[in-house]
């Protein structure tokens, strides 16, 4: 029987290694950013186990293994977030992507944060995020 290898995006940034890389500096950036910053640091207190969870959670968006279940509204409804918020996080997001990503890759993790955002935002009533 043939297997045919699907190139996802998960395989193209490099798999799970990768992606702990690029997550490991853009919340090292969220967790010293002005606006973001005491947002994410009240919350988290297990930050190891954060990344882990957000690993997953990216894991299985990309086209990875994963068992991610979490609920990603839930923890976010009552954080009284603003559009200000998704944009400073999309542009945290965004300088990761080009600094740690190939090109092609950086544009398609980009997209997909842009599409959490505008549906994360309208969820938790923070109107609507940076295009």
């Amino acid at each position: 029987m043939d297997h045919i290898k699907v190139n996802t995006l998960y395989d193209r940034i490099g798999g799970r290694e990768s992606l702990a890389k690029l997550l490991h500096h853009f919340y090292a950036d969220v967790r010293q950013h002005q606006l973001i910053g005491p947002i994410f640091n009240a919350q988290i207190s297990d930050w190891p186990e954060h990344l882990e969870l957000i690993a997953s959670f990216w894991t299985r968006l990309t086209g990875g293994p994963s068992f991610y279940s979490g609920n990603v509204p839930g923890k976010h409804i009552l954080l009284g977030l603003s559009p200000e918020h998704f944009e400073a996080w999309l542009q945290l997001w965004e300088f990761n992507c080009h600094n740690y990503l190939k090109p092609a890759e950086a544009e398609e993790m980009i997209a997909l944060a842009h599409d959490i955002g505008r549906r994360l935002s309208r969820l938790v009533g923070a109107g609507t995020a940076a295009p």
